[in-house]
């Protein structure tokens, strides 16, 4: 991932914080070419170039070999690194999932604010440990087809148990062309949960 800005400063320390101040980024990840000057002061181009897929695996082993754990890692890059995909196996995958994935959600958005530092454009990233996601993906799955017959059915709503944005959105996305059915969210906060409604005619 490339990113280019135009800076204007007194000096080249000048120039680098400020570069520093717009881009959120360390200094060790900026690199300044001078194009010439500007009333006096130094005008220069600073520019980042930074591979998201491996920073983001950099930051995953730094925290697993402080926690002094043994891990695999595999990544997967999908249209460049517009989707970014990380599958950890380790010594501790419990741990590491914590209740109902709440540790695992964590670590993800630890992960995504790192790389939000760097690309301030629309990306998917998302963290899978121990198949937890996977797994989980296909419970939610199967939870939404057999709650969509039975409403399909009845003709009465179901409301789900509160999840997280992305499993409601595997819901949605499981029903979305379904054409007896349809699904809302409602509520707020971690009481926001998926409703299942009858089509009616």
């Amino acid at each position: 991932m490339k990113r280019k800005i135009q800076v204007v400063g007194k000096d080249e320390v000048d120039v680098m914080q400020k570069a520093q101040d717009i881009l959120r980024v360390p200094a060790n990840k900026i690199f300044i070419n001078t194009l010439g000057e500007i009333n006096g002061e130094l005008n220069c181009e600073a520019l980042i170039d930074i591979n998201l897929a491996l920073e983001g695996r950099r930051y995953l082993e730094n925290i697993f070999k402080v926690m002094d754990i043994k891990y695999q890692i595999e990544t997967r890059t999908v249209g460049g690194e517009n989707e970014i995909h990380y599958i950890v196996e380790s010594s501790e995958n419990s741990l590491l999932i914590g209740r109902d994935g709440r540790t695992l959600e964590a670590l993800q958005t630890l992960l995504r604010n790192l790389i939000s530092n760097y690309n301030s454009e629309k990306m998917i990233l998302t963290l899978d440990i121990g198949s937890y996601k996977s797994n989980r993906d296909r419970k939610l799955e199967i939870l939404a087809t057999k709650t969509a017959k039975e409403v399909a059915r009845t003709k009465i709503a179901a409301k789900l148990d509160p999840m997280n944005s992305y499993e409601r959105h595997i819901i949605h996305e499981k029903l979305s062309s379904w054409r007896d059915v349809y699904t809302e969210s409602e509520g707020e906060g971690e009481n926001r949960a998926v409703v299942i409604k009858p089509k009616l005619n």
